[in-house]
């Protein structure tokens, strides 16, 4: 095969390079601001090229690769191939990514290729026929949802913070966490924090990053979360916990969708005490356990040590329990694993209400898993202030 050595500035017209030819970056290859380039075949990068301010379009009908000794640092950057863009080194983008077709093709043997949002750059059209198969990197940020997937999936993990994150690595693994081979290891999903904990052996995530933050995580047909739980707000997102060689739960703050399609959303942890993350759920599913409709409660959180708080019959009984409290619309208000017959009136859900704000007076309705038990309770309370 021919190699074509350019030492080449494309300033503001289209230029196309395409056919078998490789084409090798030896020199002073550079995209000047509203300059195009456009790429049919392999890019050898063995110099610099990080000082573009154009697009670089990666196209054609056949599979290219990216390979060199420098990685290139692109601005804007844009990928309309079906067939994959390899890659044997790391991609920086400082603008835009646009995804139309195809995916950024990556081993996910180890982190050391990827691609690389730097700073405050973004992207566009990600899809389940477009997207990062492989690792990416986000920099310097508090908030960042991640175009990762696979096998014709896009599954995407996001994160939020309060405080900026230096760096964040993460990718998607279609694979039994109990046999991974991609990682040549084992997470058991037998190896858990409580026996009331169910773990998904159909995926899992990979995520770097030393500061606090949640995480949340979605699901799919594939995912069958159903397998896990009855309703989604039984789910959960779990990880491997280096520390412990076990899995944890690592709460659900928030859940939206349904057993199809959905996401939710951990506590607050960092992800470097983790090797990897998935979906958890209840052992047994709760339709084998007894149920009991209670008595309404009638609350008045006013401090008078009356009727402040609610008082559950069995919880001392059962110390592994947990309890979901909704309201009229069927919004989880509050959630609390190992409850002690503390709420009063108060949600512990950040994206429902502001955590620890007083409930609005009316109707809500409670349901509590005694799994010690085996018994699951729910009624309705009303609050009065």
């Amino acid at each position: 095969m021919r190699i074509l050595v350019l030492i080449i500035w494309f300033c503001c017209i289209p230029f196309i390079l395409s056919g078998q030819t490789k084409v090798r970056n030896s020199g002073n290859l550079k995209v000047f601001e509203g300059g195009k380039l456009g790429l049919h075949s392999d890019l050898v990068n063995d110099v610099s090229f990080d000082q573009n301010n154009g697009l670089v379009g990666l196209y054609g009908e056949e599979s290219v690769q990216i390979t060199g000794a420098t990685t290139p640092v692109f601005y804007d950057l844009e990928i309309a191939n079906p067939k994959g863009i390899f890659l044997d080194l790391p991609l920086g983008v400082r603008n835009n990514v646009n995804f139309i077709d195809g995916d950024f093709i990556a081993s996910r043997k180890h982190t050391q290729v990827y691609i690389n949002f730097l700073a405050s750059s973004f992207y566009v059209g990600e899809s389940d026929f477009s997207k990062i198969s492989g690792y990416a990197y986000a920099n310097n940020t508090r908030e960042f949802t991640f175009p990762v997937g696979d096998d014709h999936r896009l599954r995407m993990l996001t994160i939020d913070a309060d405080e900026e994150a230096a760096q964040l690595k993460c990718a998607y693994f279609f694979e039994d966490p109990n046999f991974s081979k991609t990682l040549d290891a084992s997470f058991s999903t037998g190896k858990k924090s409580t026996n009331h904990l169910k773990i998904s052996d159909k995926e899992f995530w990979r995520l770097e990053g030393d500061r606090s933050m949640y995480v949340t995580l979605s699901w799919d047909t594939k995912s069958n979360v159903g397998a896990l739980a009855e309703y989604i707000t039984d789910l959960k997102v779990v990880g491997w916990n280096k520390q412990q060689g076990q899995w944890v739960d690592l709460g659900n703050t928030f859940s939206e969708g349904g057993l199809e399609y959905g996401t939710v959303r951990s506590r607050a942890f960092i992800p470097d005490n983790y090797e990897v993350l998935t979906i958890g759920g209840n052992a047994e599913l709760l339709d084998k356990y007894k149920k009991i409709d209670l008595d309404n409660y009638y609350l008045t959180p006013n401090a008078d040590g009356k009727n402040d708080r609610l008082r559950i019959e069995g919880v001392t009984e059962s110390p592994n329990n947990h309890i979901q409290i909704f309201n009229r619309y069927g919004v989880m208000v509050y959630s609390k694993d190992n409850y002690k017959d503390e709420f009063e009136g108060y949600s512990n859900r950040d994206q429902v209400v502001r955590r620890n704000q007083g409930l609005d007076p009316g109707i809500y309705f409670y349901i509590i898993t005694l799994h010690d038990l085996k018994v699951k309770k729910q009624g309705y309370m009303y609050i009065n202030r």
